[in-house]
């Protein structure tokens, strides 16, 4: 390529576009002048070279490259970039690519090029690397301990894909259930490991768990064992998909506890004629039975008219009150005085007490039981010494405050009550206690931190 002649003015910016650090040098290697292009190499004393051998300027492990590119610089033919470290007044060193081109004159020109943003990108490449590194050793750590727990589980434990439905690991205990020693459990429907009878009670099993979220419970028999099991299915997502976790528990090693045939009838006839209502459902919430109090109060003429109906279809708020009573009886937590409204067969709304207890034999059951609030006797008129109402300590201070203070402080104590009853019942679950009380989830946030409990709202459980 032909150039013409360049004046000194043009050079200088051609070498200011080119390189980020040029070096003028004699043929000895002293410097004789600095350019620099970037801000970043002025502040690090670089004019300060002016004077001292090339040498001198760089670190130790650079010298020999330095002097290899002085040597190079009479056979321009054979020149490439190196490498060369300068030490920093910050203590950490400059890294410069350079390449040394002769001048004419005994003059010898030096192009550097800045390495630092190259040098970050190897930095952070590194560390990322590295903290690729730890994690993969900890997801190592966690399948390592995850293999043990489902190898020497003494239950029988399935892995099935959600998709499918076909198994995608067993443990021990399964194969040993299963008897699956001639044939590979692996891949095969998990509807085959049931009778045929059971099959359509774990296909709604795991229709019912993938729907909802939650551990869903249903008995079943295993083709070749006499004895029902417990049959319990959690989903979980991962990367290809949901999956269920299935467990296959033995009733037999359940210790039934022996009762005389005539308490048991006297039980069921005591149940029947029970003054309050019950009900029998599944962990679903569909109802399995209920008594005669219950239809009185429900206004039914018969059991078929509720029964295989879903217990939500009758609560006033529906899902909301559904969800507070199933989280807790789900974790086998009793249920006590739990405030709501049913819907009667004809649409009034009765206000009642739900009381419910989780019953794992002869299969997971919940049973309720509905007290009507409207039959409640009154309470006891207070005595003499006790006020005459739950607000008359306030008539003590009319002409003391001003009436709307004293409004202000009744309305924020009640709301305050309100909140925090609804926290209790929920379980710190915001949103749902958020729809009991008729807010949005934002209006519930902001009486939260007003009235200084959300620390105590900070274990909700989504």
């Amino acid at each position: 390529m032909q150039l013409p002649p360049l004046d000194s003015s043009t050079f200088s910016q051609l070498l200011g576009v080119v390189s980020d650090l040029t070096l003028v040098m004699d043929s000895a290697g002293v410097i004789e002048d600095v350019s620099t292009a970037r801000a970043t190499l002025a502040a690090s004393g670089c004019q300060a070279w002016v004077g001292r051998p090339w040498l001198e300027t760089v670190t130790t492990e650079s010298r020999i490259k330095v002097q290899e590119l002085l040597q190079t610089s009479d056979a321009p033919e054979t020149m490439r970039w190196r490498h060369i470290n300068h030490p920093s007044p910050m203590g950490n060193d400059i890294a410069l690519q350079y390449v040394v081109l002769p001048l004419g004159n005994g003059k010898i020109l030096a192009i550097g090029r800045d390495l630092e943003a190259q040098a970050e990108l190897q930095r952070r490449l590194v560390e990322t690397q590295q903290s690729m590194e730890r994690d993969y050793l900890r997801l190592r750590q966690i399948e390592a301990r995850y293999r043990v727990l489902f190898d020497t589980s003494a239950e029988a434990v399935l892995l099935v894909d959600a998709g499918s439905q076909r198994v995608l690991e067993a443990n021990v205990g399964a194969q040993s259930l299963l008897k699956d020693a001639g044939k590979r459990l692996v891949g095969r429907d998990i509807r085959e490991c049931f009778e045929s009878e059971s099959q359509g009670e774990v296909q709604s099993l795991l229709r019912m768990a993938l729907a909802t979220g939650r551990i869903e419970m249903c008995a079943a028999r295993v083709a070749g064992v006499s004895a029902p099991l417990t049959v319990s299915a959690t989903v979980f997502r991962q990367e290809g998909g949901a999956q269920f976790l299935v467990r296959l528990v033995s009733r037999e090693a359940v210790v039934e506890p022996h009762h005389d045939n005539g308490t048991s009838l006297a039980l069921v006839e005591a149940m029947e004629h029970f003054p309050d209502g019950w009900l029998l459902t599944d962990t679903a919430g569909v109802i399995k039975n209920v008594n005669e109090e219950t239809m009185a109060l429900m206004g039914l003429t018969a059991a078929s008219q509720i029964v295989g109906q879903s217990m939500e279809r009758w609560l006033q708020r529906g899902a909301v009150d559904w969800g507070v009573l199933n989280t807790s009886l789900r974790q086998q937590l009793p249920v006590r005085s739990f405030a709501t409204e049913v819907r009667t067969l004809s649409g009034l709304t009765l206000p009642v007490d739900v009381s419910a207890v989780y019953l794992s034999r002869p299969e997971p059951t919940y049973a309720f039981f509905v007290r009507d609030l409207n039959r409640r006797p009154s309470g006891v008129v207070a005595g003499a010494t006790g006020p005459a109402h739950p607000f008359a300590e306030l008539s003590q201070l009319v002409g003391r405050r001003p009436i709307k203070d004293i409004v202000g402080e009744t309305v924020d104590t009640i709301e305050r009550m309100c909140i925090e009853s609804a926290l209790e019942l929920t379980h710190n679950n915001r949103a749902s206690a958020a729809e009991m009380l008729g807010l949005s989830r934002q209006s519930l946030y902001v009486k939260l931190r007003r009235y200084g409990i959300v620390a105590d709202a900070e274990t909700e459980t989504s």
